[in-house]
C-alpha cells in the first residue's frame, strides 16, 4: 500500500544540506507506487510533534532542483532530544497519531550523531508501538564525527572554507607582520573532535606554510608549550597563524572557552577560545594579534562548496529512499572510501544502532608528534574531500535564490503541547 514520506533536518545546518532533501524528494518521485507525498517537518522532529508539515509536492521541479544551491536548512532545523520511549512514551504516541493521520510510513531524519539517536528511537516504534515504519537517518554534520561513514555531508565544503580562509588570511597576516600584527588566531567548530581545525592543514603548500599551529581537542593544551612554540615561529618567520578548534581542553578536561549555559542536547556552550589565546599571547607575550571566529560562515559557505561534497550529500538522499522502498529500517547510508590510491567512493547502508551515540574523533596516527599539526596521513584523507567546484548561479553579484511556497497540509488532530 502506497504510504506518503516525512522528512526533516536536524541539528546543525550545512551549506550542503538541501541538496540532500532536493535529491531525496526527487528520488522520491521514481516510485510513485510505493511512496506518495513528501512531507516535511517544519523545523525538525518539532514538525512531525506539531503536525506541521510541509507538503514538497506544491513546489515545482524547478523550485527543489534550486534547493542544491540553498545553504541553510530549508524546512528549518531544530535541537530537541527525544528521550527513550519509555521515558517519554507519549511523545512517541503523539508521532504515531500524525503518522497515522497522514498515512505516513517513511520516516527520513537527516542530522549528525544526536540525530542519529533519535533516528533509531523512532525506528523501533514498529516494534514497542505496533505502528509500521521504515525509519531512515542520513548523515549530516560539519563536524564529521559520525561513525563508520568514510565522512559526513558538510564537511568537506566546511573544510575547504576553512583551508581557503587560513590561506588568504595568512596571506594578509604575512604582509603586515614587519611593523604591525604578529599572531593570527582563527577559531573553528569542533567540540570533541577535531576534523574541521585538522583541515586547515589543507593550505599549506609546504611544511612551513600557514597554520603553524593548530590546536585540537584531541591534544591536551598545554599553556607553556603553547606560548614558546607561538613565540619560536614568530621569531623565525617574522608570524604565526594559529586554528583552534572551539573544543580545546586543559589537563583537567575543561573547556578553555566553556559557558555555564547548555543548547537543547545538554552540551555546554562553546565559542570564545580565540579571544582567550588572544589574551594569553598578550600578557604573556606582548605580541600583537588579531582573531577571528568563523562560526555559522564555514558551515554555510555555499559559494565555496566542494563539489565532492555536493555529491555525497544527493548520493546519501537518494540511496536512503531507495532503502526505506526496500523496507530497510533502522538503517543510514554512509559513505564508504574505496581502497585505491585514486580517491573513490560508494554507499552502503550500516545500522543505527551502530552508528548513534558513537562519536568518531581525529585518530592519533593523524596528529604530528608534538601534537601542534596534522601529518601527510591527514593529509591524504582530507585533500580528496574538498576538491571541485560547484558555484551557484549569480544575479547582481550574489548567488540567485529561489524562493519556496512551503505550504502546510491541513491539520487533522489536536494541538501539541511540548
Amino acid at each position: 500500500m502506497k504510504k506518503n514520506a516525512f522528512y526533516a533536518q536536524s541539528g546543525g545546518v550545512t551549506s550542503v544540506i538541501n541538496s540532500t532533501a532536493a535529491a531525496l524528494i526527487l528520488e522520491a518521485k521514481k516510485y510513485k507506487s510505493k511512496i506518495g507525498k513528501v512531507y516535511a517537518g517544519k523545523n525538525g522532529i518539532l514538525g512531525a510533534l506539531r503536525e506541521e508539515l510541509i507538503d514538497t509536492s506544491k513546489e515545482s521541479i524547478t523550485a527543489i532542483e534550486s534547493l542544491k544551491a540553498r545553504p541553510g536548512g530549508a524546512f528549518g532545523s531544530c535541537r530537541l532530544k527525544l528521550k527513550n520511549l519509555d521515558e517519554n512514551k507519549r511523545e512517541y504516541e503523539r508521532l504515531v497519531e500524525v503518522f497515522k493521520a497522514h498515512n505516513i510510513g517513511y520516516f527520513f531524519y537527516n542530522g549528525g550523531n544526536d540525530s542519529a539517536d533519535t533516528a533509531y528511537k523512532v525506528s523501533q516504534i514498529s516494534k514497542k508501538l505496533g505502528y509500521p515504519i521504515n525509519c531512515i537517518a542520513i548523515p549530516k554534520t560539519v563536524d564529521n564525527d559520525l561513525a563508520i561513514t568514510d565522512c559526513c555531508p558538510g564537511f568537506g565544503s566546511a573544510a575547504k572554507y576553512i583551508a581557503i580562509s587560513t590561506m588568504e588570511a595568512a596571506l594578509d597576516v604575512e604582509s603586515m607582520s614587519e611593523t604591525s600584527t604578529k599572531v593570527f588566531i582563527l577559531e573553528v567548530m569542533g567540540r570533541n573532535a577535531g576534523w574541521m581545525a585538522a583541515s586547515s592543514a589543507l593550505a599549506k603548500n609546504s611544511s612551513t606554510d600557514a597554520p603553524h599551529i593548530i590546536l585540537l581537542p584531541e591534544v591536551t593544551f598545554n599553556q607553556h608549550k603553547f606560548l614558546s612554540k607561538v613565540k619560536s615561529i614568530v621569531k623565525t618567520k617574522g608570524y604565526c597563524v594559529v586554528v583552534a578548534s572551539e573544543g580545546v581542553k586543559n589537563s583537567k578536561g575543561k573547556f578553555l572557552a566553556e559557558s555555564d549555559r547548555k543548547d537543547a542536547f545538554g552540551h555546554a556552550q562553546l565559542g570564545g577560545v580565540a579571544p582567550y589565546l588572544s589574551s594569553l599571547i598578550n600578557s604573556k607575550l606582548k605580541l600583537k594579534n588579531h582573531w577571528a571566529v568563523s562560526d555559522y560562515l564555514q558551515r554555510s559557505a555555499r559559494h565555496i562548496a566542494s563539489k565532492t561534497d555536493l555529491l555525497h550529500a544527493e548520493a546519501v538522499g537518494i540511496h536512503a529512499v531507495r532503502y526505506a522502498i526496500k523496507g530497510m529500517n533502522g538503517v543510514m547510508p554512509v559513505i564508504v572510501r574505496g581502497k585505491s590510491d585514486k580517491y573513490t567512493w560508494s554507499i552502503k547502508p550500516a545500522s543505527l544502532s551502530k552508528i548513534a551515540n558513537v562519536e568518531k574523533k581525529l585518530p592519533k596516527s593523524f596528529i604530528t608528534k608534538d601534537g601542534f599539526n596534522v601529518n601527510a596521513r591527514a593529509i591524504k584523507y582530507l585533500q580528496p574531500l574538498i576538491l571541485g567546484e560547484a558555484y551557484p548561479k549569480f544575479f547582481n553579484g550574489i548567488p540567485k535564490l529561489e524562493k519556496l511556497k512551503l505550504i502546510e497540509v491541513e491539520k487533522k488532530l489536536p494541538k501539541w503541547k511540548l
